[in-house]
């Protein structure tokens, strides 16, 4: 089998024994992709794989065709939305993702982001640096109310985390676990009031088309003046104009931002004073990197012995 890895330098980095084990299951090619790739050069390195393992590159339908002998293809993280899976579905080629693998990271970098936020952490740091000493009051996030957009693995981590401040949590979304929510102390509201009574949002759910663009000037305008926004999950969620409109006329408190629709984004929004802004890493820890290395190497050994396969994922 050829097994043909596309991840990033740092998940290389942090878990090099992955290629090593993986290398006594197939023949193994590692292409990098932090520098990105070029359509033409991505088409001829599918040509022959039998597995592709990708983290960030489009799996399209023109590459999936390109890639005669492809039988599966592994989504090396959580959200698939790169990937076409209803094609691949059609053309008999199985994909399998890593749920739940990152949601610990992806949880402590929304609070980090949070409290980034609240505190002016970022900016006072970079005025700090520059030798400019000035007092600017935040907000506490302590006993405030906090919203969280989606209740899977990565809501749920944010709430358990929200326990240890005392934080009046709501949730929204279509999955309600309502056990788990009663001992989080999580109540779930309709998106309305979640809106107009968080002073804190955070965006923790997967991009579907239902959902595209659900951040808007509609529900931006239900917040308070007072309040921030935190988006964890995907750029496509937020309608960005609609966002820069409410930051740059002060008509919300600040963003934080770790996700955009198009990455590295090519509007101001990252650049505006309140908005904390990072580079698609909220999932980025040598932990997570190495959880979801596992859970690749086995599903490949699966694959290979013909054995059922963990996180199997259907078009919807």
């Amino acid at each position: 089998m050829k097994i043909l890895f596309m991840i990033r330098d740092a998940f290389y980095e942090a878990n090099p024994k992955l290629i090593e084990d993986a290398k006594r299951l197939g023949e193994v090619k590692v292409l990098f992709t932090d520098n990105g790739i070029d359509n033409r050069t991505l088409l001829e390195e599918v040509a022959e794989v039998d597995i592709i393992v990708v983290a960030v590159v489009k799996i399209t339908k023109e590459v999936i065709d390109a890639a005669t002998n492809l039988k599966y293809i592994i989504k090396y993280g959580a959200g698939y939305d790169n990937i076409d899976v209803a094609y691949a579905n059609v053309k008999g080629i199985v994909v399998t993702n890593s749920p739940g693998q990152n949601a610990e990271s992806v949880a402590d970098h929304a609070f980090g982001l949070m409290l980034a936020s609240a505190r002016n952490i970022a900016q006072k740091d970079k005025e700090l640096k520059e030798h400019h000493w000035e007092l600017t009051l935040g907000y506490e996030i302590h006993r405030k109310r906090l919203g969280i957009i989606g209740f899977g693995s990565i809501g749920k981590a944010i709430a358990k985390r929200a326990l240890g401040f005392e934080m009046d949590t709501v949730a929204f979304g279509n999955y309600k676990d309502f056990e788990t929510a009663e001992k989080l102390h999580v109540q779930f509201v309709e998106k309305e009031e979640l809106f107009s009574t968080s002073d804190f949002i955070i965006i923790a759910t997967s991009i579907n088309e239902k959902n595209r663009g659900m951040i808007n000037k509609h529900t931006l305008g239900m917040m308070k003046s007072t309040a921030f926004i935190i988006n964890v999950s995907r750029g496509g969620l937020i309608n960005e104009e609609d966002l820069i409109d409410f930051l740059k006329y002060r008509k919300i408190k600040g963003a934080a931002l770790d996700v955009f629709a198009t990455e590295p984004p090519l509007n101001e929004l990252a650049t505006l004073d309140n908005v904390v802004a990072t580079p698609h890493i909220g999932g980025s820890t040598n932990e997570s990197i190495r959880r979801i290395g596992e859970v690749t190497l086995r599903n490949i050994q699966r694959f290979l012995e013909g054995e059922q396969l963990d996180y199997i994922v259907k078009s919807k």
